[in-house]
């Protein structure tokens, strides 16, 4: 039997919100656990939070890696939220850090702390990838359930990878967002069959004037139908924003979620490069449960 420090931490909590529970458990270095007893908790915790985080030090910087209960993830936005928000806002060298290097498998993430300022940290993003789609409107309103007239011509829909491929979908209405309620077995099938990670619909129509967009987020290739609070998820819709020219960059507070008065807020900005220009999301963090996990052989 092995014991492992857990935490239980909801990112992306505001107000009344709910916000995203991630699994996160820290190890003492990168063999502390293989990968087989990483996907072997996630597996345990199905159903109690969708993904889990395992931190550990990595020659002189943090060091993530992601696991749902079917497999190795390539990016967890809320995920690196909560452990992140954790680490800083209780350990007394990493606080002082106002940008720190995180490294994931294949890439680095910078991580700004604007806990003080802002009760929040940021994540940088993977430069997108806009990615070739022959998807028709009535396609995508087939495998949602809804009339193809829900998806407006005013805007594109785009293929956008921000570190998972994600299919943004623009919606007529609030109304219309809120009462989606696709079949998890179908939308997954159509997921795999399009090389589809994530599904994401927008609305201009918010709940409150403080937000500019409401999203929500479907998960279905990761064994669940939909995600509360997604980093990613939004981070490939800040992309789009900036590619269409819909945004300046500045800051940006995204409502999610499928509750009209208490949604999710995932906040996104993005930097001022001439170049190439990359989105940062950010929130805040609580820990709901603390204790050891124990895995038995």
């Amino acid at each position: 039997m092995e014991h492992y420090r857990f935490k239980k931490i909801d990112a992306f909590v505001e107000g009344q919100s709910t916000g995203n529970p991630a699994g996160c458990v820290y190890l003492p270095d990168e063999k502390a656990l293989s990968a087989d007893g990483m996907q072997q908790i996630a597996r345990e915790l199905a159903g109690f939070v969708s993904e889990v985080v395992y931190v550990y030090p990595d020659e002189g910087h943090t060091a993530l890696r992601f696991f749902c209960s079917e497999r190795e993830v390539a990016f967890c936005g809320h995920g690196t939220i909560a452990v992140m928000y954790d680490l800083m806002k209780n350990d007394a060298a990493l606080a002082l850090n106002p940008i720190i290097l995180v490294h994931i498998p294949g890439r680095e993430l910078l991580v700004r702390n604007e806990i003080a300022s802002a009760d929040s940290v940021f994540i940088s993003t993977p430069l997108p990838e806009f990615l070739t789609t022959t998807l028709e409107r009535d396609d995508i309103a087939a495998s949602l359930k809804i009339p193809p007239g829900e998806i407006p011509e005013k805007y594109r829909i785009m293929l956008v990878n921000a570190g998972l491929a994600t299919l943004i979908v623009p919606l007529a209405s609030l109304d219309s967002l809120l009462s989606l309620h696709p079949d998890q077995k179908h939308l997954r099938e159509f997921c795999l069959r399009n090389s589809i990670e994530l599904i994401l619909v927008f609305s201009e129509e918010v709940s409150s004037n403080d937000n500019s967009y409401r999203t929500r987020v479907f998960a279905p290739v990761f064994g669940y139908l939909e995600d509360p609070a997604t980093g990613s998820g939004n981070a490939a819709l800040g992309y789009y924003l900036l590619n269409a020219n819909l945004w300046d960059g500045h800051m940006l507070r995204i409502e999610q979620g499928r509750t009209r008065e208490h949604p999710n807020i995932i906040r996104l900005v993005s930097d001022a490069s001439k170049i190439q220009r990359t989105v940062f999301f950010g929130g805040n963090a609580r820990v709901k449960i603390e204790g050891d996990y124990l895995l038995y052989p």
